[in-house]
């Protein structure tokens, strides 16, 4: 709990009704998707900058610890209020405040929900093309802070290719803009890409201008099923080497597709090694051209089946599966610890040999999905933290699974965040002096800390 004369300086700011302080309210404030931790001081609901920025003043004053919040939808545990922190939820600033059809951008307040404005904008003939897995909860500015991938990531890039600018408030409550809403710009040093990512370590983001796109006029989606996962991979490289670029890639092995059947019964072959679901989209011309040459590949490719979808519903369908492998998978035990970890895409092949090994030399259960289009592949371990010598096997293999990532020139987390729960691989990938400057950029903007504490580094 925070001291008294604190909670009444919080009021003084908010009002009562606007900060949860007991137990039950605070304890569901406590995790996100993947980590439980720590239960936070306080919750508090801004809605406004001025607000924020109170509070960030009275923190500076006071030096208590403060972590912003969206939907909760992380898995490093980038939400998780350590240090008797306070959460700062998003929830009440959920505003769309403009959509620019003529210079195709949207701003909007961070606790919007992503699925919400996605919907808003191709209402208006527009595209906001990042698309979390999440998306029907995840907020954008949870988006932001984790710099979200998701399914159409291998041709649209990731939530940071769509960020203008910002405006955020600084540790110390002074008001901060990055960027500008031209499609251009060199002013300074590039802020908003410093912040795209940052986890909420470095300022707190309360409005953010997104660039759109128009919407694409046609679509195409197809599902092609394969006897072996090694079989999927190689189609996947065989797609993307004839440079055809999908809008999804997508790759799931058997494990996943008998989880995800058991649960949604959508018709998936079970007997399947593994599938491939991609989509392709753009002008109508364009997106026939390419499907002619994606089924130009099939005879090389020689999967066991293959699956057009032949209107909307279908193609829901085809997505559904994918869009539900997480929910699906955590069907199946108590503990379920989705991992991400992104390899080049040559050496797609290779990671997925690693999971089959790393499965079977620590007799474990993985289910393995992931955007093959970008390498960024999502291993899923099914466990249960009780059983000790089960545990102490997983952590070992994702160790080894981290390690063996870097090793084959990719990365500890395509989409993630390193949060809490990487923290301590982060030197797999870094040399020291790489993490300093981090730090030293952390100390420079933040420098009593206050923001998001025990993040990304371990001190």
């Amino acid at each position: 709990m925070l001291a008294p004369r604190i909670l009444k300086k919080l009021e003084e700011i908010l009002g009562k009704e606007r900060i949860i302080e007991d137990w039950e309210g605070r304890l569901t404030y406590s995790y996100d998707a993947q980590v439980e931790e720590a239960v936070p001081a306080a919750v508090v609901f801004p809605q406004s900058d001025e607000e924020i920025a109170q509070i960030m003043k009275l923190a500076y004053e006071e030096e208590f610890y403060v972590v912003p919040r969206g939907a909760g939808t992380g898995l490093s545990g980038g939400s998780v209020p350590l240090n008797n922190a306070i959460v700062m939820s998003f929830e009440k600033m959920n505003k769309i405040l403009e959509i620019n059809g003529e210079d195709l951008y949207a701003v909007a307040q961070p606790g919007v929900i992503t699925l919400d404005f996605q919907n808003e904008v191709e209402k208006k003939g527009l595209f906001y093309p990042p698309d979390p897995a999440s998306a029907k909860a995840s907020t954008l500015g949870g988006n932001i802070a984790e710099n979200a991938g998701g399914l159409r990531g291998f041709k649209y890039g990731v939530t940071r290719d769509y960020v203008l600018s910002l405006k955020a408030i600084s540790p110390q409550g002074e008001q901060l803009k990055l960027g500008a809403k031209t499609i251009k710009s060199v002013s300074g040093y590039d802020l908003v890409g410093l912040f795209c990512g940052s986890e909420g370590t470095l300022g707190i983001v309360y409005e953010s201008t997104l660039k759109l796109l128009p919407l694409p006029e046609a679509w195409s989606a197809m599902l092609l099923v394969f006897s072996t996962l090694d079989e999927a991979a190689s189609a996947v490289s065989q797609i993307i080497a004839q440079g055809i670029v999908p809008s999804s890639l997508e790759l799931m092995d058997n494990f996943t597709i008998k989880a995800v059947e058991d649960y949604k019964h959508l018709g998936l072959p079970r007997d399947a090694g593994a599938i491939v679901i991609l989509e392709v989209d753009g002008y109508k011309e364009s997106v026939e051209r390419e499907m002619a040459k994606i089924e130009a590949l099939l005879t090389k490719m020689k999967p066991k089946e293959v699956k057009k979808a032949k209107d909307q519903k279908e193609r829901d369908d085809v997505w559904a599966g994918r869009r539900s492998a997480l929910a699906a998978l955590a069907r199946i035990s108590p503990t379920t610890l989705l991992e991400d970890v992104t390899v080049p895409r040559s050496r797609l092949s290779q990671m997925v040999h690693v999971i089959e090994d790393i499965a079977k030399r620590y007799n474990l259960r993985i289910g393995t999905f992931g955007h093959a289009g970008d390498g960024n592949l999502h291993p899923t371990f099914l466990t249960d933290w009780r059983n000790k010598d089960e545990w102490e096997r997983v952590q070992m293999a994702i160790e080894e699974l981290f390690t063996s990532a870097v090793e084959l020139g990719g990365t500890l987390s395509g989409e993630h965040g390193i949060g809490l729960a990487k923290a301590p691989f982060l030197p797999r990938e870094y040399n020291e002096a790489t993490i300093e400057a981090m730090k030293s950029i952390k100390r420079a903007l933040d420098p009593k800390g206050l923001l998001n504490p025990g993040k990304i580094f371990i001190d």
